[in-house]
């Protein structure tokens, strides 16, 4: 087909570049005069100028208002500063090389075209100018021919560019001119302005050479040092002095504590809400004083109460007044209808402390906090935000985001993100399927941390403060106190005792149907699966209950066997008249009792109920059955128990406190689960030390509280020594501080390890006296003569109680994800009670490295400044360390590290494999290297292996907006949405502010920003409509009755809504083999 034509669009197969390639293979001269000159579409043309004599490109540089003032002046001082001017026209046409190449496509052929077009400059072959004077936006291009040839030259002119969309890809319009006269005229032309032209060339190859991804002198080092500088500007542009105004008197003024503020205000700004997360003992109360020290508007502090007593050093009101910040009001998180019938509108921060607590929406408190949190700043402070079930940081998030759009960056879903890491455990036998469940714990803990938190949250450690803040603390002459490995406590059981221990374990956990907690699942019409659900619940937890006080004390466990013998037997009598109470009306009650390990409490709520009343016929003849059965288990274990004469346990504390010199002096702290046994144990420890232990229990007195802070706080404003030793439930385990002690025994088992660190957390403190804290925990073993059988029947006690519990030991342990033989290892481990890994890498090593070299090299920090977007470079890698010591080396694959706004991501490509996407630590660890390391060859299919890693990053920043869950059947928010939009189908009989209200409501269910509690209830409301439901004006009146109208604000961070930005390639490494 031939090329010859006078038009040329690119059409039909007839294109430019094959026009070109006809006319220039053979020519002696090509001349370009174009606008614009994107030296990455140069390989869509060199080819066919490879026996080109000469090419000269001129370009004009007025392309931008900047570029254009530049040639201006350069003109206009010609005379007087040729130098300085062409020095401008030079630096404007340096910026347009670097911007282009930065957008360039990341191709071989985009490579090859410019280091050809390179080679040519160097050779002579290749020249290129910019001619200043006015803006250029011609494109013409000017062929001569070899003496003897068909005639002096073509001119081609018209709308295509020297790139591949001008040559190939577009429809453009150009014209081919073969007149001699019109190839005169454009020849002299080109020449005329040839000549006045600033020369570009060797500026052109410098700045491709330095400023631009093809720069190949980058060391590892320097792209290593650019990741950190780019991941950490942010943090490196704050510099406020957050103690500028007001420090209290002997408060210390230290670095982790204002990074954490200014850290906190800018996440608060961004997202509306942040996490407080520093481990036991750092100072979050500090923190978040001081953080709202920082911000405008007045702030609502929310918290238990012994956090808002002005007698507590600690407390939040104290904080308050020592930092100076007035704008403060302080409720009990059991008071918040107060709040509300005050008015929340003069509130603009929100902290919320212990907010743990609040990891289920299904209840009215969390529908009431939710109002009162609405379009605020929200402060959530907690050392440990998520346990284990992924949905329990979605309530606590939706305090501020809205669950279906959200403003967290590339997850708008939350719900279903939530939705798909719970599915990844369904189905999974926490003791069958342990190292399974445990791998999928992990992995969701992964992916919280890198998709959610990583935004929301300031946590920092106490190893890593040490080991990256450690010149100010030396400053500030603050030492953290050690914290000893465990020791523990074996009571022994004799042969007697241990098989009666033994025999009860199995009984409790395996014979024991707790049918008279259970009563519904015998009804013989069936149940719904809620109810169905919320009863066997209920009989997990009383047989919880008891396995606690088995474990608990001798004694408590006694108790509990007569009070559920009492039930049984009026039960039984009931049952036996032909009636049967289920009580539902006090299940809040009886769950809050459980949770403060009130057993008395949970027994009488249960008995006393009355509040429903069924046939004895309704039930299933197994129900009589099982009732009688388990009341004669009962009373055997009663007739057991009785031949128990005594408390090995018990003695072993005794003899504890008499003999060990770490209990014998000094101020121990000892916590139970249960009551009863801490009101036992300090009648007995008052007996051999009169008065010297003082108890506290939930229901304890404000006196009692008083004379716990005089007596174990190390910042009392009137410290006592009226006792010793303390004897506390769990009620003191958090928010209360305990440092004048230093030794914390643990007299139950703490199931849940964090329980322990929680616990620790009371004496380890930032600003303790002491160098040492120590922790002792209890264990049932039988007798023995030596520590490792003691220790062996000690871990075997532990496994029956895990094993037989089976899938019901998850909620002994509250979640925490423990297998039978670990539960021991952990509980004697320093790690558990540190609440960290001491060995894992941290973030703030890394931005400590840039920081230094900011501080100590700025011609480097300035070099590492300007390393262009897409900066490359290679390197031998060092082996990377693996658990248990174990290194591993990666080699032959690329890192990447891309940006898309506030989302950065890492992925690595090898050759066969899909990429696999890496966070900023395994990151850091590759790219991690030493100044002096030598770089290495970029490989051949370098652009192969950035391709796969582009493309994983494309489907990871756009998988996530469309992989919603389908909304199921029994989600009330679907439901009242599917209800709200057959209703108001039609709204004529609406009033413009009515059908606002309406669309409104819909909106915000579509966002997933009501509380479910509020859903439950609008669609109760719209169901108990019948009929009329169907009736615009009645619906209207029921969601209006039902969803509180602060719930259909914004939230804070919807009020301005961000972009998402574009998706930028910052750097890669290839990470080459031997």
């Amino acid at each position: 087909m031939t090329t010859d034509l006078t038009f040329i669009t690119n059409e039909a197969n007839q294109t430019l570049k094959d026009r070109f390639h006809a006319l220039i293979k053979d020519a002696r001269f090509f001349d370009a005069l174009v606008g614009y000159f994107f030296t990455s579409g140069f390989y869509a043309v060199y080819p066919a100028l490879e026996n080109t004599e000469k090419i000269r490109i001129l370009v004009g540089i007025g392309t931008d208002a900047k570029t254009y003032v530049m040639t201006v002046r350069a003109r206009e001082e010609r005379q007087m500063e040729l130098l300085l001017s062409h020095a401008e026209a030079k630096q404007a046409i340096e910026e347009q090389v670097a911007q282009e190449l930065e957008d360039s496509l990341d191709t071989h052929n985009v490579e090859q075209g410019v280091m050809k077009f390179i080679e040519w400059i160097r050779s002579g072959k290749l020249e290129i100018r910019a001619y200043p004077s006015q803006n250029i936006h011609a494109k013409v291009y000017i062929v001569t021919f070899q003496e003897g040839d068909r005639d002096l030259g073509r001119v081609i002119t018209g709308s295509s560019n020297l790139t591949q969309s001008g040559l190939v890809d577009n429809l453009e319009f150009n014209v081919e001119l073969k007149n001699s006269a019109d190839y005169k005229f454009a020849r002299d032309k080109f020449e005329t302005l040839w000549k006045d032209a600033v020369e570009l060339s060797e500026k052109y190859v410098q700045t491709i050479e330095t400023r631009t991804w093809l720069n190949s002198d980058i060391p590892p080092y320097h792209l290593y040092l650019k990741l950190l500088y780019e991941y950490f500007k942010d943090e490196l542009n704050r510099a406020e002095d957050i103690f500028a105004d007001y420090l209290p008197e002997g408060f210390l003024k230290l670095e982790y504590q204002q990074q954490a503020v200014l850290n906190a205000k800018k996440i608060l700004e961004e997202y509306g809400g942040v996490f407080i997360s520093d481990v036991v003992g750092l100072g979050k109360t500090y923190i978040a004083t001081l953080l709202a020290g920082q911000l405008d508007g007045r702030t609502l502090v929310i918290a238990p109460p012994a956090l808002l007593d002005a007698e507590n050093p600690g407390s939040w009101h104290n904080a308050f007044v020592d930092f100076g910040v007035r704008a403060a009001d302080f409720e009990s998180i059991g008071n918040l209808d107060a709040v509300l019938k005050k008015g929340t509108e003069k509130y603009a921060n929100v902290i919320i402390d212990e907010a743990h607590r609040f990891r289920t929406e299904t209840n009215v408190t969390y529908e009431k906090l939710a109002q009162i949190c609405r379009g605020k700043r929200v402060i959530l402070v907690t050392a440990t935000p998520y346990n284990n079930s992924p949905k329990d940081i979605l309530s606590q998030l939706k305090l501020f985001q809205s669950a279906r759009k959200s403003t967290i960056p590339n997850l708008p879903d939350l719900e279903a993100f939530f939705g798909k890491l719970q599915k990844r455990l369904k189905g999974l036998d926490r003791q069958k399927d342990y190292a399974e469940y445990l791998q999928a714990v992990r992995e969701n803990a992964r992916e919280i941390r890198e998709k959610v938190l990583k935004y929301l949250m300031v946590r920092r450690t106490r190893s890593e403060i040490v080991r990256y803040f450690a010149q100010d603390l030396q400053t500030q002459g603050l030492k953290f106190p050690e914290v000893a490995n465990p020791q523990p406590l074996y009571y022994e059981l004799n042969e007697r005792e241990d098989a009666i221990f033994t025999e009860t374990i199995e009984l409790i956990s395996q014979k024991f149907t707790y049918a008279r907690y259970t009563p519904l699942l015998y009804l013989k019409e069936g149940l719904d699966q809620l109810e169905e659900q919320s009863q066997r619940n209920m009989g997990k937890f009383m047989k919880i209950l008891l396995v606690k006080r088995l474990e608990s004390s001798f004694f408590a466990f006694r108790n509990s066997i007569e009070r559920f013998i009492r039930s049984y037997e009026m039960f039984i009598a009931e049952y036996e008249k032909g009636n049967v109470y289920v009580s539902k009306k006090h299940i809040h009650k009886i769950f809050e009792a459980l949770e403060s390990d009130d057993d008395a409490a949970v027994q009488r709520l249960i008995d006393e109920g009355k509040a429903e009343r069924h046939d004895a016929s309704e039930f299933t003849n197994a129900f009589i059955h099982d009732l009688r059965s388990d009341l004669e288990i009962l009373r055997r274990i009663q007739r057991a128990w009785q031949t128990v004469d005594r408390d090995p346990k018990l003695l072993t504390l005794l003899d504890q406190l008499k003999t060990n010199p770490l209990l014998r002096q000094g101020k121990p702290i000892l916590f139970t689960e249960s009551k009863e046994t801490a009101e036992y144990l300090t009648q007995h420890v008052n007996q051999i030390f009169p008065n010297a232990a003082l108890c506290f229990t939930g229901g304890s007195s404000e006196a009692a509280r008083r004379a716990v802070i005089q007596n174990f706080d190390a910042k009392a404003r009137h410290p006592r020594d009226d006792y010793r030793i303390l004897i506390s439930t769990e009620v003191l385990s958090e928010g209360v501080n305990l440092h004048r002690s230093n030794v914390v025994i643990n007299y139950d088992i703490p199931w849940n390890p964090i329980r322990m660190m929680q616990r620790v957390g009371r004496i380890n403190r930032v600003d303790t006296k002491f160098d040492t804290i120590y922790t002792f925990n209890f264990f049932p073993t039988q007798q023995a003569n030596d520590e490792i059988k003691l220790k062996e029947a000690a871990e075997a006690k532990i496994n029956a109680f895990l094993t037989l519990l089976g899938g019901d030991a998850a909620l002994l342990t509250e979640g925490e994800p423990i297998g039978s033989h670990e539960l021991f290892d952990r509980l004697i481990s320093r790690k558990t009670l540190t609440g960290e890994d001491e060995t894992e890498n941290s973030e703030l090593k890394y931005l400590n490295v840039i920081k230094a070299v900011r501080d100590g090299q700025p011609e480097l920090f300035e070099k590492i400044k300007r390393l262009p977007k897409k900066a490359r470079s290679a390197l031998t890698p060092a082996p990377l360390l693996q658990g248990e010591g174990a290194r591993r080396t990666v080699e032959g694959v690329l890192a990447t590290y891309f940006r898309r706004g506030k989302v950065q991501k890492f992925f690595l490509a090898a050759p066969d494999v899909e990429s696999v996407e890496l966070d900023f630590l395994t990151a850091a660890q590759l790219l991690e290297c030493a100044p002096d390391v030598p770089r290495q060859k970029l490989p051949a299919g370098f652009f192969d292996l950035l391709e796969k890693n582009k493309q994983a990053f494309l489907n990871a920043t756009t998988e996530e907006e469309n992989e919603g869950l389908p909304r199921r059947g029994r989600d009330s928010a679907y439901q009242v949405l599917k209800l709200l939009k057959a209703v108001f189908r039609n709204t004529q009989s609406l009033t413009d502010e009515q059908e606002e209200y309406v669309q409104t409501v819909m909106a915000r269910l579509e966002a997933g920003s009501l509380p479910k509690e509020t859903t439950g209830r609008a669609l109760k409301a719209l169901k108990a409509l019948g009929n009329q439901a169907a009736n615009p004006l009645k619906a209207l009146a029921a969601l209006q009755t039902a969803i509180p109208p602060r719930l259909l604000e914004s939230h804070f961070a919807e009020q301005n809504p961000r972009s998402s930005g574009k998706r930028e390639v910052i750097l890669s490494m290839y990470l080459a083999g031997e």
